[in-house]
Parts: C-alpha cells; sequence; structure tokens
C-alpha cells in the first residue's frame, strides 16, 4: 500500500507531477481509496487547481477527484458547486485567487471533488495546519514541478514523486528525467551544525554570500544570483567555504562562476533545498564531472515514487518493464504503479 509509506510517519505530504499526465491525480486517487478502506480522514489541498474532468491547458481528459464523507478539503467560493459531492463550509479564509477566496469545508456526502489552494508556500502551510486542527489525521498537497516548492520541506514532511511516460517517447529519457529529479531532492544536507546556522540566517536574509572556513559571513552586494556567477566568482577567496544562494540556481550562473575563478572546487554552493534548482539532467552531469559541489540548508523527504506508464498522446511503455527498469535504477526509495493497482 502507497498510503503504509507515510500513514502514521508524517502529518503533511506533498505529491509533486514532473509534468503534467504524469500520473499525480492518480495516485491522489490511489492514497483517497486506501484511506477510505482503513478508515482515516484526510485534508486535500492543492497548490493550483485539480479535479476538473478537462484540464483547461491541454484540453486532454483528467481523473477526477473522489472524496469521501468526512475528507475535509480547501477549495475556492467558485469552484465549490463545479463538483457533486455536499461539502459543509467550515472556515473561510482571507487568501484569495482568481477563482475567489480560499475556503475549508467537510465532505457531507460524497462526490466528486474540485480542489484549489492559496498562492504562497506560507500559506499553504497555513491551510494544511488549520485542517489537521479540524480532525485531518494527513494533509495531502497536490502539487506540480512547475511549483516544486509544494515538496519543499518548508510546506511538506515528505513528498512522493510522480513520473511517467508523458515526459518522452523515449523510456531511457524517462528514467534519466526521473532519477535527476531525485538526486536534486537527496542533495546532502551542510553536516556542520553551526555552519548550518549561519547559513540559515543568512538564507533568512535573503543575501547572497560568502562563508569562510571561520564562519565568517561576506555578503555580496547583488539582488539575485541570475547572471551575476562573475561578480560571485570574484569573491571567492583560498579560505572560502560556502557560496549561499537564497534564490534559485541556474545554469549560467555556475558556468560563470567556473569561468571567473578555478577556486570554485573547493567551495561548495549552498540553496535552501532542491526544488530551487533549475539545470538540466545534462547540464547537472557536467558540472558534477567538473566539481562543483552542491550542498542543501533542508533536504527533501522523499518517501515514494509513482510511475504512470500511459501518455494521453495515445503511446504507452510495457508497465512491468518501465517499473523494473526504474527500480533498477532507484533502489532505496518504494516506487509504485498505481495504474496497475499499486503493484
Amino acid at each position: 500500500m502507497l498510503l503504509n509509506t507515510v500513514y502514521d510517519k508524517y502529518k503533511t505530504i506533498s505529491i509533486v507531477g514532473m509534468a503534467k499526465n504524469s500520473g499525480k491525480t492518480v495516485a491522489l486517487n490511489h492514497l483517497i481509496s486506501e484511506a477510505i478502506e482503513e478508515g482515516i480522514i484526510l485534508g486535500i489541498i492543492s497548490t493550483g487547481r485539480d479535479g476538473e474532468s478537462i484540464d483547461v491547458v491541454t484540453e486532454t481528459e483528467k481523473p477526477k477527484i473522489f472524496a469521501e464523507i468526512g475528507t475535509i478539503i480547501a477549495t475556492t467560493t467558485e469552484m465549490l458547486s463545479l463538483g457533486d459531492a455536499t461539502v459543509e463550509i467550515i472556515y473561510v479564509t482571507d487568501y484569495r485567487t482568481p477563482l475567489g477566496k480560499i475556503i475549508i469545508g467537510r465532505v457531507k456526502d460524497s462526490g466528486y471533488i474540485q480542489i484549489a489552494g492559496p498562492q504562497t508556500v506560507n500559506e499553504i502551510k497555513k491551510v494544511s495546519s488549520l485542517m489537521l486542527n479540524l480532525g485531518a489525521e494527513l494533509v495531502i498537497i497536490d502539487g506540480a514541478l512547475d511549483r516544486r516548492s509544494s515538496a519543499a520541506p518548508s510546506i511538506a514532511d515528505a513528498a512522493i514523486l510522480s513520473t511517467g511516460a508523458v515526459l518522452s517517447r523515449d523510456m531511457d529519457k524517462v528514467i534519466e528525467e526521473t532519477i535527476h529529479i531525485v538526486n536534486l531532492f537527496n542533495l546532502p544536507p551542510i553536516g556542520d551544525y553551526i555552519a548550518r546556522e549561519v547559513v540559515e540566517e543568512t538564507i533568512n536574509r535573503g543575501q547572497i554570500a560568502i562563508i569562510d572556513k571561520d564562519l565568517n559571513v561576506n555578503p555580496i552586494d547583488i539582488k539575485t544570483a541570475l547572471n551575476c556567477g562573475h561578480i560571485i566568482g570574484d569573491h571567492i577567496e583560498d579560505n572560502s567555504k560556502y557560496v549561499v544562494i537564497p534564490g534559485s540556481l541556474v545554469k549560467n550562473t555556475i558556468e560563470d562562476l567556473m569561468n571567473s575563478t578555478r577556486k570554485y572546487k573547493n567551495i561548495d554552493i549552498v540553496v535552501t533545498d532542491g526544488t530551487k534548482i533549475f539545470i538540466q539532467s545534462k547540464d547537472w552531469l557536467k558540472f558534477m564531472k567538473k566539481g562543483i559541489g552542491v550542498k542543501v540548508l533542508n533536504p527533501i523527504n522523499l518517501v515514494a515514487i509513482t510511475v504512470n506508464p500511459y501518455a494521453p498522446q495515445g503511446y504507452y511503455f510495457e508497465p512491468d518493464n518501465l517499473l523494473e527498469r526504474i527500480r533498477y535504477y532507484i533502489k532505496d526509495i518504494p516506487i509504485v504503479d498505481v495504474v496497475l493497482g499499486g503493484e
């Protein structure tokens, strides 16, 4: 059971899809059906919008979301009437979206629902806490890779990654992209707890800075690391230990850094967590081979991967083959094909 990987271990989990139609909603429905069997009260929230039968962007058919009596959901005032479940409104938040105010409700008569959530990390966290206070035993946050922050440790205790055939017609490419995201999510944290405190304070101040081996912080007077890798590189000295980047880490920042100094091999770049890295697999491997070191303040607790062998474009992989091959390369995380019934 997929539910066994999270229930009684965590209070909030996020399901993050690597792309649209990667099987994220199928995974969510799988968890919901297992929770119904076990009599577990769920809270369900989305970082965007979910539950509609046709994807409003791709115009492809989507699985609906079924909610049992007692389920606590977050949705908006406009979307409440779009499902056929009877929902009692128990809390109206001040959080606004283009689809209306976010409300929290309890399902009184089971049926299909459409869900939505607030726009910011802080608001999602607050809504999750409200749901737990209202009796949810486990809150599931329905996220997406284009909103990877839904997997961040600041939002959820654990994450489930959904991948599948939709990524590419080439199975090798699907596996490569999946391994890449798993590697980013599993980047090592800073081991020294004193250094960690210094890095955390620097990130909380929003400062791009160099921290030396004596843990002195030397801020760099730039607002963003984008297009400023050469400036960062110019500030790296022989005793430098960490380059702290509070925002996103992208390809050109690392390229410019490497081109401006050879001392980059002696430092670790530190970001908040793996959701802050936006670098393609082939570029990431190239940087690793050239000696770039990256650590995180907070590692992401990836507890399971779900695979969907079918793509909405009409092609598919042989399910057992895809499952077997991903399991061959990723050994320490449970991998489940929820389309085949969770085997």
